[in-house]
């Protein structure tokens, strides 16, 4: 018994208790739960134990994802019946359950968020496998553009990630505002500024959606309906600023 509890203790520490098997190499047989709750007495490393069969649990069920929020959250969310942009019920952070990217990116699509373009050549390719967005592409080795057409292409990309970092930046600044006056109206003489903290939020949401129309802009080429995005796109940089 001795043996099997250091065993075991040393499998679930180093995360490697799922699916591990007795530490004779010809016997096969897995430890069930009952018999790692009979050995292991430790109530620290039975609950690392519990969290690392959840997590397992999690990654075998296809409607089932963890929230995304970057800065850590514990929620387990169910893919069906979410919509898109769906809160977590938790920390409120909003996840996309159609691409790899952690967040809800609109108006930008999923296949925004995984394209990359070729400043020099504007080729298209995908940053997961860096093979060509489009398959008939011939000069996927070989660039023949025009230097003309590469710098204003360059200038292009940069300005419009330029935008979008700075709207990334600002959101940032709203949330660091939010919280700093969350703790302000924990003072006795203070607490009437629920209309800042609303403003305040109001401000993510707006820099946000600037920011991912950045990423939306960049990639759409449809210029009839693009002066219609930017016409709206600048209005609501506008009043933001102003707010």
């Amino acid at each position: 018994q001795p043996c099997w509890r250091e065993y075991l203790t040393t499998r679930i520490e180093q995360n490697m208790v799922v699916n591990c098997t007795c530490p004779i190499s010809e016997c096969r047989a897995q430890p069930t739960t009952a018999f790692v709750y009979s050995i292991v007495s430790s109530q620290e490393i039975i609950a690392k134990y519990e969290k690392a069969l959840l997590r397992r649990y999690v990654e075998c069920c296809s409607n089932l994802t963890w929230c995304t929020n970057p800065q850590g959250c514990d929620q387990i969310l169910l893919k069906d019946g979410l919509g898109y942009g769906a809160a977590c019920s938790k920390c409120s952070w909003k996840s996309c359950f159609n691409c790899n990217f952690p967040e809800a990116h609109y108006p930008a699509s999923c296949s925004h968020m995984s394209r990359m373009t070729c400043a020099k050549c504007n080729h298209g390719f995908c940053w997961r496998c860096l093979k060509p967005w489009r398959p008939n592409h011939k000069d996927y080795y070989n660039c023949s553009a025009m230097v003309s057409k590469a710098a204003w292409q360059e200038k292009r990309f940069q300005d419009y990630n330029e935008r979008c970092t700075f709207h990334h930046h600002a959101r940032e600044f709203a949330t660091s505002l939010r919280n700093s006056i969350s703790s302000i109206r924990e003072m006795p003489k203070i607490r009437n500024l629920t209309f800042v903290l609303d403003a305040c939020k109001v401000l993510e949401q707006a820099r946000k959606v600037l920011a991912y129309s950045c990423v939306y802009s960049y990639y759409n080429q449809d210029t009839e309906s693009m002066d219609i995005v930017e016409q709206q796109t600048e209005s609501l940089e506008l009043l933001t600023n102003a707010l």
